[in-house]
């Protein structure tokens, strides 16, 4: 039994870039009955067409992200250097969340997962999901047809160091269609908060 004094729980989901985490993560929210909130990230970038402040991402000017960094205030935060922009999971989101009973989802890059792993605070279920081969997460990202050659390239190489730290949790789910990666990871969420229940 955790001595986490929080009733939710946290939920880590993490993979490459073009593993189709962020499809995964909006089905699974709707379709899976463990009582699921997501952490809305904050970041310094700019919003894209549709983008809507406190629902897709915190909004914040680097100064502003800089004072809540330098006050503690993030649960984890890191500067994408090719891309410039600050990301962070704001401790306040996640507290609210865990206080309420929810299982909060953070969809974070592999970096972000360790700081929270590490952190005794928390007990988070952490899984993987991945397509399965370099090769097919190649082929995703080039059949999206956005990215220019350097960037798919670029974020090969994130991947490849990325799938090194794959035994470092609990769960792994290759995702070979939506249905089937939200399938396996509601299973694993309501098997594990079967047992967190009956702690």
């Amino acid at each position: 039994m955790s001595n986490n004094p929080h009733p939710g729980r946290l939920v880590i989901i993490s993979g490459p870039s073009g593993s189709g985490k962020s499809t995964v993560v909006r089905e699974l929210r709707k379709r899976c009955e463990v009582p699921l909130a997501f952490s809305v990230s904050a970041t310094t970038r700019a919003p894209r067409a549709g983008e809507v402040h406190g629902r897709e991402y915190f909004f914040l000017s680097p100064a502003e992200f800089e004072a809540k960094r330098t006050a503690g205030e993030f649960l984890e935060c890191k500067q994408v250097f090719s891309l410039g922009h600050w990301y962070g999971t704001l401790a306040d989101q996640v507290a609210t969340g865990l206080n309420a009973g929810k299982w909060v989802i953070l969809e974070i890059d592999v970096q972000g997962a360790m700081s929270v792993m590490a952190d005794e605070r928390y007990e988070p279920v952490s899984i993987f999901i991945h397509p399965g081969s370099m090769e097919e997460l190649e082929r995703r990202l080039r059949d999206r047809g956005t990215e220019s050659e350097a960037a798919i390239e670029s974020r090969l190489r994130a991947a490849g160091q990325e799938m090194r730290f794959l035994d470092r949790y609990q769960h792994e789910i290759i995702n070979q269609s939506v249905d089937q990666a939200v399938d396996e990871i509601c299973q694993v969420l309501k098997q594990s908060h079967k047992e967190h229940a009956a702690c």
